[in-house]
């Protein structure tokens, strides 16, 4: 059973990751936030025993084994770094910093130590990806040509804050939810980006020049090209991936989404044919791959290189939106 910390008394956490942890048998022993009184009232709330508000006194309690950092993006990297430090082990959520340069020390810091590191792309557990990408490595398509994502979503009342309203923080729709498109597509096709397009829109939510919505296409190295258009605006948009091939399409519906929920139909020369699809909670399923790592059986579901190159992807088409022109995705990897 691994022994958990907190950093950051945060929103996904409440409603996902803790239950995620529990669920697969680990405990979380200490919660850390800025807020003496936040932090207090969120351990109650929740059953931790303690609440703290320095960063190395979290990673640094003995009966802490792995942390958990779901703070705002630019506090990632040194929080991070006092984790490696202290031999913890680490999940960050997405994206990992606001520049290449600290997600490279923040994994090389993790390698260096040798604790596993890991970044919270969840939908990497969701059971209609994984089914699309058996069914892509298994030729059920043929040659994958192209892609679309749609993740035009509405974003809540209680998530709006530094989302719609801090730069500095890594506001902004593409930070937030192109990064998660990204990882998608990687993964389901098993190939990676090189070059991104991209427009931004301004739909009346987002404050201080942030997109609350962008659209744009990704080239990959393989030549597929992919299209996605993200949101925080549309109230009554509905998700969807899809990928075609020369042999037939996969469609994926309701499956942008945080719920494990969504179907998968295969389209090809032989009509219509729903996919098996056996859903379980997506926290769940990253939980129980980083449990394993820490045992040594294989490798996290989503890992800090992976965190790498989505960061990278959605840094790319931040200046692609902003110059107007096509800009090459390096990771650096």
């Amino acid at each position: 059973m691994t022994q958990w910390g907190l950093i950051g008394a945060s929103t996904i956490a409440h409603e996902w990751v803790i239950d995620a942890i529990r669920t697969v048998g680990g405990e979380i022993v200490s919660v850390m936030s800025t807020s003496a009184e936040r932090g207090t009232g969120y351990a109650r709330d929740h059953g931790v025993a303690k609440s703290v508000t320095d960063v190395d006194e979290l990673v640094n309690d003995p009966d802490v084994q792995a942390v958990y950092v779901s703070t705002t993006n630019e506090l990632h990297r040194d929080q991070v770094l006092a984790a490696a430090r202290a031999g913890k082990h680490i999940l960050c959520e997405k994206p990992l910093a606001l520049s290449l340069d600290n997600a490279h020390a923040m994994v090389k810091a993790a390698r260096d130590a040798g604790v596993v590191m890991a970044t919270n792309h969840h939908l990497r557990g969701a059971a209609t990806h994984r089914a699309m990408r058996d069914a892509i490595a298994a030729g059920t398509i043929g040659k994958p040509l192209a892609a679309r994502v749609f993740h035009a979503v509405y974003l809540p009342p209680h998530l709006q804050g530094w989302r719609l309203d801090r730069p500095d923080a890594g506001g902004g729709v593409i930070l937030d939810i192109t990064v998660h498109d990204t990882d998608t597509l990687r993964f389901v096709l098993g190939d990676d980006p090189v070059e991104a397009i991209a427009v931004g829109q301004y739909g009346g939510m987002a404050k201080a020049g942030l997109e609350d919505a962008a659209m744009g296409a990704l080239r990959f190295k393989s030549g597929l090209i992919a299209q996605f258009h993200d949101g925080f605006t549309t109230k009554y948009a509905t998700t969807g991936f899809e990928v075609h091939g020369s042999e037939g399409s996969l469609i994926g519906r309701n499956c942008m989404t945080q719920q494990p929920v969504g179907t998968v139909t295969l389209r090809n020369v032989d009509g219509e044919t729903e996919l098996s699809i056996s859903h379980r909670n997506l926290y769940q399923n990253t939980l129980i791959a980083f449990e394993d790592a820490i045992a040594g059986r294989g490798q996290p579901l989503c890992s800090g290189e992976d965190g790498i190159w989505s960061l990278a992807t959605g840094l790319a088409v931040m200046q692609a939106a902003a110059n107007g022109s096509a800009v090459r995705i390096e990771p650096g990897l």
